[in-house]
């Protein structure tokens, strides 16, 4: 049976979402999305000119992906939900991540007014993926809101530091009834494969793959990362030993007391 990732009613084959911001390059945007596999692509709706799509982010990416705008530069619910609308009107589909920021020097998340945009929009039809620090009572009440999945931070946005709030995240895998993605922080294929690991449902990131020196070999390894994370949870992570666990027998290859030792076979003339 195929391991597929349900959002919103959609079955989506990819577990790994990629960005389309901060290269140096929009034209490397597509090989980046193939080698990535990945089927949604967040964009800033503040990258998007539609009446020049020439010089526009979205020219680049291919057809058939899903497009998440984000709400990128909202500081309240009624900014993020106004962006939404906005992304909406201008075809991008019922998809938004919304993202509420008032800390401009680390950039977290107003969970609070995340949850009052979240409940504005869902009830509008939108397939609401918000941005949150991961606190199980603010993620109840996204999913109480009507959010499609949550999408808690594993470090600040562009930090590259990897799982540092990985005790909250494993709360939410246990806790969730909605997918849960981890969003922001993720610098190394393997922070994205440990992520997986404890069964958290996809990884989004963008910064690690746009300023890594090789984007299009760096989204193929962090897509060999993730699968190789999920992989690894399916299968069933083995446990934990303070002590030493030998691979193979101690006992039993010699012939205790009798004093003969070990008894190889007799070698042929």
């Amino acid at each position: 049976m195929e391991d597929l990732l349900v959002i919103g009613g959609t079955e989506l084959r990819s577990r790994l979402i990629t960005g389309s911001g901060k290269y140096r390059d929009d034209r490397i945007i597509k090989d980046v999305l193939e080698a990535a596999q990945c089927d949604i692509v967040t964009v800033a709706l503040r990258r998007m000119d539609f009446d020049h799509p020439e010089a526009s982010v979205i020219d680049h990416i291919p057809k058939g992906k899903i497009l998440l705008p984000n709400t990128s530069g909202a500081r309240t619910a009624e900014e993020a939900v106004r962006l939404a609308r906005f992304a909406r009107a201008m075809g991008c589909g019922d998809w938004i991540k919304i993202e509420v920021i008032n800390d401009q020097k680390y950039l977290l998340p107003d969970n609070a007014e995340t949850v009052k945009a979240t409940e504005t929009l869902a009830k509008e039809g939108f397939v609401v993926l918000p941005y949150m620090h991961p606190d199980l009572v603010t993620a109840r009440r996204l999913v109480d809101a009507g959010a499609a999945a949550i999408m808690p931070l594993a470090a600040p946005i562009g930090s590259n530091r990897g799982l540092t709030t990985l005790d909250f995240l494993e709360i939410l895998v246990e806790e969730m009834s909605v997918p849960v993605i981890v969003d922001a922080g993720i610098g190394r294929p393997s922070h994205a494969a440990a992520a997986m690991e404890i069964g958290v449902d996809a990884v989004l990131l963008n910064t690690a793959i746009a300023t890594s020196d090789d984007p299009v070999a760096m989204a193929r390894a962090f897509n060999l990362a993730v699968r190789a994370g999920r992989t690894a949870f399916l299968a069933g992570m083995p446990g934990v030993s303070k002590t030493a666990r030998a691979s193979s027998p101690l006992t039993g290859f010699l012939h205790e007391g009798d004093g003969s030792g070990v008894q190889c076979p007799s070698t042929r003339p």
